[in-house]
């Protein structure tokens, strides 16, 4: 029986990859309260819910890190794969590919408005985007260290 306060050797690239998941979680979550609490830029109803995707994982991967438990990416998964589906979504409002009548959006604080961008291409929506990507790729890594590592 294996002691369930260390990590087992063979686990450690999965624990690395989940870590990182959190890493990017958590940069993820501060850059969008400093866009919104310090450069006040206003927050429309697709960042909100891609932020309520978002900010759970910062404070759930800890507690499976710390002792390392790969379940968590059973119950994290539906919160990035909802988060990449409205950020994608986002993105084609964005870029005009969705009408105007689906727009879940408010009058005050339109979706389809660009406040932020950077390299004159990087807007809110699409780093946002490429956030949930790579937490998807690194949860999807992880799963498959840890089942190529238990089953040797």
């Amino acid at each position: 029986m294996k002691n369930n306060k260390t990590i087992p050797a063979e686990n450690t690239q999965s624990w690395n990859f989940l870590f990182f998941v959190w890493l990017i979680a958590s940069i993820g979550t501060l850059t969008s309260l400093f866009f919104s609490e310090v450069v006040q830029l206003p927050v429309c109803v697709l960042c909100w819910y891609q932020r309520i995707a978002l900010y759970p994982l910062v404070l759930i991967l800890p507690l499976a890190l710390f002792p390392y438990d790969v379940k968590v990416i059973r119950y994290i998964t539906p919160l990035v794969i909802f988060g990449w589906f409205v950020a994608l979504f986002h993105v084609l409002v964005v870029a005009g590919v969705i009408p105007e009548s689906v727009q879940p959006c408010v009058q005050d604080i339109p979706c389809s408005e660009i406040h932020f961008t950077l390299l004159g291409f990087l807007n809110i929506p699409i780093m946002s985007l490429l956030t949930f990507s790579f937490i998807g790729l690194l949860l999807f890594l992880s799963k498959k260290s840890f089942t190529r590592n238990f089953h040797e």
